[in-house]
């Protein structure tokens, strides 16, 4: 993909798959499949794409609110989302060029919930979340998650 695009300002990922049901039902392939797709497919995008991000571009990464508020049968997402936020922090230390890395860790979006035909009253609108992507790729900050999830 970086080949194709060539010098880019920001990259954002809001991608990755994860099994989802209660742990003592999960296998090592679910385990594998949120492991390599969702936290290392996020965390090669930092590692190969750090040569073709402008200096002081950013890359935004997409962790979750499983990461701090577990639920039944999110025993992987909610490990990937923890390992993701951990990258950023740690990675954000060693990008060179000004690049900064950050997280943004929505809660439910309320069209998901309503196509999933699910209660829309916890979820943020899409824009409203895609307004902290935006924050963070025009910001300053680095190694930072934004947290979209209010506590009750």
């Amino acid at each position: 993909m970086y080949a194709e695009v060539g010098r880019v300002d920001a990259v954002v990922s809001t991608a990755g798959q994860y099994a989802f049901r209660p742990l003592l039902e999960l296998t090592d392939d679910d385990f594998a499949l949120g492991l390599t797709n969702k936290l290392m497919g996020q965390v090669n995008l930092v590692r190969f794409g750090v040569d073709v991000v402008a200096d002081g571009g950013s890359f935004t990464l997409t962790s979750g609110m499983a990461s701090r508020r577990p639920m039944i049968g999110s025993a992987v997402i909610s490990m990937v989302n923890a390992g993701i936020e951990g990258f950023i922090r740690s990675a954000a230390l060693e990008v060179p060029r000004g690049i900064r890395v950050n997280a943004v860790a929505p809660g439910w979006v309320r069209e998901t919930l309503l196509a999933m035909m699910m209660d829309p009253s916890p979820g943020l609108p899409a824009a409203e979340v895609a307004q902290a992507y935006v924050a963070l790729v025009e910001g300053q900050l680095s190694g930072q998650v934004m947290d979209l999830y209010a506590e009750p």
